[in-house]
């Protein structure tokens, strides 16, 4: 179970300050825990002394910087089990979710290390002509000051580690601010941190309020801010953040197309299908939301993912053959279910699922939804799946381009010229082939275009977001 209280992390330190923060069991609905909230002087205390930090993070080394790093990954294996536990409880994730998210966490980590290490420089060759002669270009990667991090509900333990470990690896001092939601991991990772001997100011973790939060935002003492949230939020901050870099990521209504040639491996790509549309009960900015078929598949394409939909079990996310718990919040799920009926209204038809009680909302399927409706338009951040025909493949390429978002598509489909097409045409950060656009590997960039936001994360990429080059250039004589 989790601890009664959980103290806030400032300058390294845990501070009891209070039990303000009422963390729920997402599933029950009784407070679980209670947090330390920090108040706009905590807030700015610690961005202070991440500014003192900086000398001694850029004077700590690449080795001590992997250590701190390895010894992550220690405390999250032997802590392994109460992480999993405590972000089934605060999230109401399924504990074999759970579970593949502190996998991740480790992951992340594990790949931070090994980067801190290589983050080289290169060799610039001024010579291009005569009155460059016996000049040469030398460039570094140095830390970019102080970031804000502000991380979200629906993976509070690796989206939160890709902000941290990057971070940690580059050498800047951070301020984080995790999901007043799900604070709980973040809080973990604050206390195994404290384990090393980063410098004073290194990272603060500060469960706070949105609305008492703008110095996240706003303090130009911050070099870099990188946010993952919704699209209206993060486009609010960004407005107000001022000089600092920006980093963005946000939501999607991800599409997955099934191509003609698919009917002879229909039972994986349904499988994929389900996983996609309804892991942690659809909150992923990746879940898949509009599954196009070619009209030769989609029949069968259609009972078999409708028989699995129906398939899944839905209940207590503590239990291990729970596959679909409680979404977030009961106002989540009304949200969604309004939705849901002004999409039915419009003509649409739910052919799976379809109940909501309370937090609980059921796996659900529906087609004939118009193009128009907020359930096709906007992100459903839950459990629902629309499908949907089609009989060309350019034209199913345009239908996923129709959207406001660019995260990520899955394209199936046994044709290397599709695939490629697919790759050339869709306006998207990723395209994944042969499977669904809900998969991700902690190293890889991840981002999109549009209104997903701006900017790559994955360690390496992030790493070079939280630095910047430094050029020396070196007369051979004078």
């Amino acid at each position: 179970m989790l601890q009664r209280t959980y103290p806030y992390y400032l300058a390294n330190e845990p501070v009891a300050a209070n039990t303000d923060l009422e963390v729920t069991d997402k599933f029950s609905g009784e407070v679980a825990t209670r947090v330390a909230m920090a108040d706009a002087a905590a807030i700015d205390k610690a961005i202070g002394l991440a500014v003192d930090a900086m000398p001694a993070m850029r004077a700590y080394p690449p080795f001590k910087r992997q250590a701190v790093l390895e010894h992550c990954v220690k405390r999250f294996r032997e802590r392994y089990d109460e992480l999993a536990l405590a972000l089934c409880i605060e999230a109401g994730k399924p504990i074999n979710d759970s579970k593949g998210e502190v996998t991740r966490l480790i992951d992340t980590f594990k790949v931070a290390a090994e980067e801190s290490v290589r983050i080289d420089g290169e060799i610039v060759n001024l010579q291009i002509s005569p009155r460059a002669n016996g000049y040469h270009g030398y460039v570094k990667r140095v830390p970019i000051g102080p970031c804000s991090f502000i991380s979200p509900f629906n993976f509070p333990l690796n989206l939160t580690a890709h902000k941290v470990a990057p971070a940690i690896a580059a050498g800047v001092p951070f301020v984080l601010k995790p999901a007043s939601r799900t604070p709980v991991g973040a809080l973990i990772m604050g206390e195994i941190l404290a384990e090393t001997d980063l410098p004073k100011g290194a990272f603060s973790i500060l469960p706070a309020h949105r609305d008492g939060a703008d110095l996240f935002t706003t303090d130009e003492r911050f070099k870099l801010l990188s946010f993952t949230g919704s699209p209206a939020v993060g486009w609010e901050l960004k407005r107000k953040a001022g000089k600092k870099k920006v980093i963005l990521e946000l939501g999607g209504n991800a599409a997955a197309i099934v191509d003609a040639d698919q009917g002879g491996k229909l039972d994986y790509v349904v499988d994929r299908l389900a996983f996609g549309a309804f892991y942690q009960s659809g909150q992923s900015c990746i879940g898949v939301q509009r599954i196009l078929a070619h009209t030769s598949v989609y029949d069968a394409l259609r009972e078999k993912l409708i028989a699995k939909t129906n398939s899944l079990v839905m209940g207590d996310p503590k239990n291990e053959k729970t596959f679909v718990g409680p979404m977030i919040s009961e106002s989540e799920a009304k949200r969604l279910a309004g939705w849901m009926e002004g999409a039915v209204q419009a003509g649409a038809q739910i052919v799976a699922g379809g109940k909501v009680d309370g937090a609980m909302f059921e796996a659900t399927l529906l087609e004939g939804v118009k193009r128009d409706t907020d359930l096709y338009r906007k992100e459903a951040f839950g459990p629902v799946a629309i499908l949907e025909r089609f009989d060309d493949f350019e034209a199913a390429l345009a239908q996923v381009n129709d959207s406001d978002f660019g995260l990520q598509a899955g394209v199936f489909t046994d044709s290397l010229a599709h695939a490629h097409r697919a790759w050339d045409a869709l306006e998207v950060g990723g395209v994944v082939i042969n499977d669904v656009p809900s998969f991700r590997v902690d190293n890889m960039p991840y981002g999109g275009v549009k209104d997903s936001g701006l900017g790559r994360e994955g360690v390496r990429y992030a790493i070079e977001d939280m630095t910047e080059m430094r050029l020396m250039v070196m007369r051979e004589t004078w």
